[in-house]
């Protein structure tokens, strides 16, 4: 599953081998979040990660910089099974 832009948000799922690897994306995803200064929502259980993005300052709508991350979130998951 690809991003998908979902009630002004962009969402993906992703689904990992068990708890570690999917803690291990979200560790990562945090790191780059926080160099970004631009915070997703999202849930985890087990092993699926759950992540929704949008801009809140600019009405909780789906902006570049939402975009930008869920590129670079992408990224991360070269070379790992999702």
């Amino acid at each position: 599953m690809m991003w998908q832009k979902i009630d002004n948000k962009l969402y993906r799922a992703f689904k990992f081998k068990d708890f570690s690897e999917a803690f291990s994306f979200m560790t990562r995803v945090a790191l780059l979040a926080e160099s970004n200064n631009h915070h997703p929502t999202w849930k985890n259980e087990w092993n699926k990660v759950e992540i929704w993005l949008s801009t809140h300052d600019q009405g909780d709508i789906v902006t570049d910089k939402d975009r930008s991350l869920a590129s670079s979130i992408d990224k991360i998951l070269e070379g790992v099974s999702v």
